[in-house]
């Protein structure tokens, strides 16, 4: 890995974005890479955009994002990706439940794979948001044919060649799945590797809203019906 984007989507997380944000960087200084974090605030209704923007104006290499409205997890990453300048990108979350340190974890098999997966050995949500999950992914697995345990699983190292040729269409969860079935599709190599998970210690997880359920839960349903790659898969 000669360069890094790490790209977090956030939304309302001012209590946890700048230790991610700092764990980022420190990855980058412990490989010595170029690289830069860009953080994309998805509509954040808290002290989350000033904090990113105290730390833009320490470090260049962090570079935010507004959204100015909420247009979903889905859109966040999109925006992310669409920005990147690096050859290998991290995609993680900013509300401090993985460890960057695991970077290293993922990072030796890119000497044979494109996208490396991060799984939860042991997830640490709530009870209900572990139920959402299970019902999320029994109806995912039932529908398509992923070949991963741990589809949405926000800690995915990712050849930034990978999309130029998938182009992602999502604004909801969807989109894991959409990445791992465009990549596959596309010929891609896919690998996935235990990493550690934490829980929340504060904050709301998005995908717990009621709103983004509903709205996660009908794409899935339209993109069994038109397909899973509808808009997915490029030649770009």
């Amino acid at each position: 890995m000669q360069s890094l984007s790490v790209v977090l989507p956030a939304w309302n997380e001012q209590a946890t974005v700048g230790g991610v944000v700092r764990a980022a960087l420190d990855q980058l200084d412990r490989r010595g890479i170029p690289g830069e974090v860009i953080v994309v605030d998805d509509g954040s209704t808290d002290a989350t955009r000033p904090r990113l923007a105290a730390l833009a104006a320490l470090d260049p290499r962090v570079r935010v994002i507004d959204h100015g409205v909420n247009r979903g997890y889905g859109r966040a990453l999109r925006t992310g990706i669409s920005a990147c300048r690096f050859d290998h990108v991290l995609l993680t979350d900013a509300d401090g439940q993985f460890d960057l340190g695991d970077l290293s974890r993922l990072e030796p098999w890119l000497a044979g794979f494109d996208l490396v997966l991060g799984y939860r050995a042991a997830r640490a949500d709530r009870l209900h948001r572990r139920v959402n999950a299970r019902l999320w992914n029994t109806a995912v697995a039932g529908l398509f044919d992923t070949g991963v345990r741990d589809v949405d699983c926000a800690f995915k190292l990712v050849a930034r060649a990978v999309f130029t040729r998938v182009a992602l269409a999502s604004d909801t969860a969807f989109i894991s799945t959409e990445l791992v079935l465009g990549a596959r599709a596309a010929g891609f190599r896919v690998h996935e590797v235990p990493v550690s998970h934490f829980p929340r210690t504060s904050g709301r997880a998005t995908g717990a809203r009621p709103d983004v359920i509903l709205r996660a839960a009908w794409e899935l349903g339209r993109r069994a019906v038109v397909g899973p790659m509808a808009s997915s898969t490029s030649s770009r």
